[in-house]
């Protein structure tokens, strides 16, 4: 029984496509922000700052730069090398397809960051994607435009990564 057991797991292990993300260098390029948080064991010359915080610099500024400075720009649930969530790693499969320059933030991180990117689009929902500074929508309009032609008419002039 051990020997038919293991044989099942094996060959359900084998059954699973990991190549994609081997053979293909799509996180290559990719720019995704992050924060650290506040762990009171870390000694402050190594905690990170906010540098929001002693500045004018409003988080509906970030987006707003972020949306204009990145050709592909997403929102989402955690980042394009590890999605916390299905739709938000939709967005990015399909994205990767085009093999263009992806920005990501991460959401979860911050709910003040969340709720601004709720107000800047005007939507409610994560991820949401951003191109060529234009709001494009979720995960389903993604899918949907790339189904149809549209997102490749849409990123045709956004340069490839290097």
């Amino acid at each position: 029984m051990t020997t038919s057991l293991s044989s099942i797991l094996f060959k359900g292990i084998a059954a699973r496509s990991f190549t994609a993300p081997l053979t293909r260098s799509c996180y290559h390029g990719m720019r995704y922000f992050a924060t650290v948080s506040n762990d009171p064991d870390t000694h402050d010359d190594f905690k990170p700052a906010n540098k929001l915080e002693n500045s004018n610099i409003s988080l509906a500024d970030v987006i707003e730069q972020d949306v204009k400075d990145n050709p592909v720009m997403i929102y989402m649930k955690g980042v394009p090398d590890f999605p916390l969530c299905g739709f938000s790693s939709l967005a990015v499969r399909v994205l990767q397809q085009y093999d263009v320059p992806l920005s990501a933030r991460n959401i979860l991180e911050d709910p003040e960051l969340k709720n601004a990117v709720k107000a800047f689009s005007n939507w409610p929902t994560f991820p949401q994607v951003f191109i060529k500074g234009e709001f494009i929508g979720g995960s389903d309009i993604v899918l949907n435009m790339h189904q149809t032609g549209d997102l490749k008419e849409k990123l045709k002039d956004i340069t490839s990564k290097q």
